[in-house]
């Protein structure tokens, strides 16, 4: 608790890290903030001609009974994926970056972090209104959206927890950036997100299916589908499993941290 305490009196510089994060992210760029919904939406369509056109993998169909869509099931999962990848990536980047300012000024190492994750969460939120207007537009679109923002606290918990390790562990070790890039990777299509559960449970051996399953992953992706796709409630034990995760990855994570970060700014 204070070490929360001590974070939350610094909330004025995270929101001022987060600013600056915003403002830099596309200076001097002639497309500037479309960038960032132009970079998602170029992978959305590799992917759905991928896999949607050239493979075939045919999606569920929407909640309104009509719309088979493989484009805006797979945007479901995107959001989730780019949502936790970017976290990830840029909280190791974050902390390096601001080694320079932490060696002039103390502020609880743990800001460059949270202060990413704030831009990440914003970009996100842009994701998911184009992901609604288009839902809207085809007739698939009920109220089970506004369990989303619930989703995304759970997410950025999650995510910020593993986040805060790798990061830290990085600042000693460079070779854990070019690690984590491999293992994401790996973890990308180890989630359901190009193609539906239904193939592995369908191809796979028992003991993958229990791997896929237990990915945390798997479930915010399975959530996400139902809240925006399938126009479902997650289930009680899918929510609950997931507030569970998410607190105690996000607790854990925030510890390792705090343990290893005493002297960090002396590594940077």
């Amino acid at each position: 608790m204070a070490a929360v305490t001590e974070v939350w009196s610094y909330r004025g510089l995270i929101g001022h890290l987060a600013q600056r994060e915003l403002k830099s992210r596309y200076k001097r760029s002639v497309l500037g903030w479309l960038w960032s919904l132009l970079n998602p939406a170029s992978t959305l369509l590799i992917y759905t001609a991928v896999f949607g056109t050239i493979m075939r993998i045919e999606p569920p169909v929407a909640g309104n009974g009509t719309l088979v869509s493989f484009a805006l099931y797979l945007f479901s999962a995107l959001i989730i994926w780019n949502f936790f990848n970017g976290v990830i990536t840029g909280s190791m980047g974050a902390l390096i970056g601001a080694g320079g300012l932490l060696k002039k000024v103390y502020f609880p190492p743990e800001c460059p972090a949270i202060a990413n994750t704030l831009t990440v969460v914003i970009q996100t939120m842009l994701e998911a209104l184009i992901l609604v207007i288009a839902l809207a537009i085809l007739g698939n679109l009920s109220w089970t959206v506004i369990l989303f923002p619930y989703l995304l606290l759970l997410l950025a918990l999650f995510s910020l927890g593993i986040g805060l390790v790798f990061s830290i562990f990085n600042v000693y070790l460079r070779d854990i950036n070019y690690l984590v890039g491999i293992g994401l990777s790996l973890l990308f299509y180890g989630t359901p997100i190009v193609y539906p559960f239904s193939l592995i449970e369908q191809n796979a051996p028992e003991w993958m299916q229990t791997a896929v399953r237990l990915n945390p992953l798997t479930q915010f992706v399975g959530a996400s589908q139902q809240i925006f796709y399938l126009l479902e409630v997650p289930s009680v034990a899918r929510l609950g499993g997931l507030t569970v995760v998410s607190i105690c990855t996000f607790a854990v994570g925030w510890a390792v941290f705090s343990k290893t970060s005493k002297d960090v700014s002396e590594e940077l």
